[in-house]
């Protein structure tokens, strides 16, 4: 089964807390969080794993 995995966003401007992202099964092995940005606010260094 694909990976899935919360993400939150710390940045105190944005009014999204956390969302869930759903991954294929061809996702590179090297894709992680850094590759990202927010939804909302767009920010990159305001995203961390939440670890369940």
């Amino acid at each position: 089964m694909p990976p899935t995995e919360e993400i939150e966003c710390t940045n105190a401007d944005c009014f999204l807390d956390m969302w869930e992202n759903h991954y294929t099964y061809d996702v590179p092995e090297d894709h992680s969080v850094a590759d990202m940005s927010c939804p909302v606010c767009e920010g990159t260094d305001c995203l961390e794993r939440i670890e369940l």
